[in-house]
């Protein structure tokens, strides 16, 4: 084992491990170094120069990205000619920089904006004409490039290089002309090209989707699990319920991925970061009966009732057998434990499947993305939900079953929809309408995953708990509100006000021992990493 490595950065000693380079150590003690090009998921390009600092010994200013420590290093990220330095490099970045801030979508997170803030403060020098370079131009379905704001840190290049491994783009040109561009015939197409958005330090790279829709200053911000797939990236949900910007009501703005080493580290796919549109659209936002063979809204003591009514009625009639119970995997830990508690423990339904069998087969990417795009199979298999689901809705088509009650899954075949059609009385539990919801004789309204707090577990069993980002839309309901109100006039006791409850219960744990990285849990509660 090496032993550690003592320096001094900015009078302040610190130790850290062989290897380690002068910025990252800076970082360590809070000391924020100015930089561009360096981004710690890419390897180390040293261009931009922004980073440099004083070390005692050395003649000339080093860049602290490329510098390893050394024990007894003197290190000085504020001496005098450090900050003629990053001044001078300012200056030089602007020379042909655009000063078009009030219409830039970087503007409010522009590294460029806030380092000339903390570091710059010059005078122009420079009287001459900007070398014109090309607006902004789409160069993928989702990213709009603007290279006269480039700086030429190279992170998207790097990124397409080392990470997305698709060498969509390159530095074309030389000296003051060069510029960053694709390869021709290329087009930035790869599953993580929303990527090279995020890293882009000023406003070159942009989100078609984003751009012009909100200002950031005007966003709310609030951690979340990305659900589409079992991997369980960590996001941030950017959203705006205060101003409205576009008359389609779109709440959700943007997602973001959040760092954790365990699971995503920097990154995250593309299908996950524009796959939100179902949050604000296509939701079903009241309770609904049907009436005269048409769905129409009521309200949700009579939609309740009904349906307790019916669920009642199956098992005095027919037993635990009248009642098919179809659960997903879309829904969080807590959920499926309620679903569990209810259906199994007190009604007595012995097997709840979890799986759509007619979904379409997926394919993985061997970066992040993974075949099961479901957030929360792990979940449910570690709750012991299992069974046939396929067989559950021939039992409803051939009268065996009398109540199929259906949570959030559109079963999208001509069979299943033939099947579902001679079922006797079905009920859907779910956020948005689907072929499956459509066919429902019951519909209660559920929520997405944004706006609800819980868990899920991904593929690995690493339970990850997310926020609430987004009141509830219209009418609709958590589950947990749902089930226990359908719970109470069955006669049964399900009091539960908070998910954390449903999850301590479950798992004797709270959401704070889960840390900032979850965990994973063995079946027993037990940290296992």
């Amino acid at each position: 084992m090496n032993p550690m490595v003592t320096l001094n950065i900015d009078g302040q000693d610190i130790q850290v491990e062989p290897g380690t380079n002068v910025l990252e150590a800076a970082e360590r003690l809070g000391v924020m170094v100015p930089r561009y090009c360096y981004h710690p998921g890419l390897s180390v390009a040293g261009s931009c120069r922004m980073c440099a600092v004083e070390i005692e010994g050395m003649p000339k200013l080093q860049i602290s990205c490329h510098t390893r420590v050394r024990d007894g290093m003197k290190v000085s990220t504020v001496s005098e000619p450090v900050v003629r330095m990053r001044q001078a490099m300012l200056e030089f970045l602007l020379v042909n920089h655009p000063l078009d801030c009030p219409v830039c979508d970087q503007s409010g997170e522009c590294d460029l904006q806030n380092f000339y803030m903390e570091h710059g403060l010059h005078e122009s020098r420079v009287f001459e004409d900007k070398i014109k370079r090309k607006k902004a131009f789409p160069i993928g379905p989702h990213v709009m490039l603007d290279q006269e704001r480039c700086i030429l840190c190279t992170r998207c290049v790097r990124f397409c290089e080392e990470v997305s491994e698709s060498h969509e783009l390159g530095v074309l040109d030389r000296g003051d002309r060069s510029v960053i561009d694709l390869f021709p015939g290329r087009e930035l197409d790869n599953n993580y090209s929303g990527n090279v958005i995020d890293i882009c330090p000023v406003g070159a790279l942009t989100e078609r989707e984003f751009r012009f829709q909100c200002r950031v200053w005007y966003l709310s911000q609030e951690t979340s699990i990305c659900n589409g797939c079992s991997r369980g990236c960590n996001i941030a949900v950017h959203s705006n319920t205060q101003r409205s910007y576009k008359a389609d009501g779109r709440r959700v703005q943007r997602l973001k991925p959040r760092f954790n080493p365990l699971v995503n580290r920097w990154w995250m796919c593309d299908q996950g970061r524009f796959g939100y549109g179902f949050v604000d659209r296509g939701r079903i936002e009241n309770p609904c009966l049907r009436v005269g063979g048409e769905l129409q809204p009521r309200a949700w003591d009579q939609v309740l009732e009904e349906v307790a009514t019916a669920l009642r009625t199956a098992v005095e009639k027919f037993g635990a057998e009248g009642l098919g119970v179809i659960a997903s995997p879309q829904q969080s830990n807590e959920e499926l434990y309620l679903v569990r508690k209810l259906f199994r423990e007190l009604l007595g339904v012995a097997r709840i499947p979890f799986r759509n069998p007619w979904e379409e087969e997926s394919a993985g990417d061997g970066i992040l993305l993974l075949e099961d795009r479901n957030p929360n199979g792990r979940g449910a298999a570690d709750l012991g939900l299992q069974g046939d689901a396929e067989r559950t809705v021939e039992a409803a088509a051939a009268g065996e079953v009398k109540v199929l009650y259906v949570f959030g899954h559109d079963f999208d075949s001509d069979r299943a929809r033939e099947l579902i059609r001679q079922a006797e009385y079905v009920v859907f539990q779910g956020a948005n309408w689907n072929s499956t919801a459509r066919m429902a004789h019951a519909v209660l309204p559920g929520v997405t995953h944004m706006e609800k707090e819980g868990t899920f577990t991904n593929f690995e069993g690493r339970v990850q708990h997310f926020a609430q980002a987004l009141p509830p839309l219209g009418e609709s309901r958590p589950d947990l509100e749902i089930l226990c109100g359908l719970a109470q006039r069955l006669g049964h006791s399900l009091f539960y006000t908070e998910p954390e409850e449903l999850f301590s219960e479950w798992r004797g744990r709270s959401y704070g021992d889960l840390g900032e990285f979850g965990e994973v849990l063995g079946s027993n509660g037990s940290g296992a990493g």
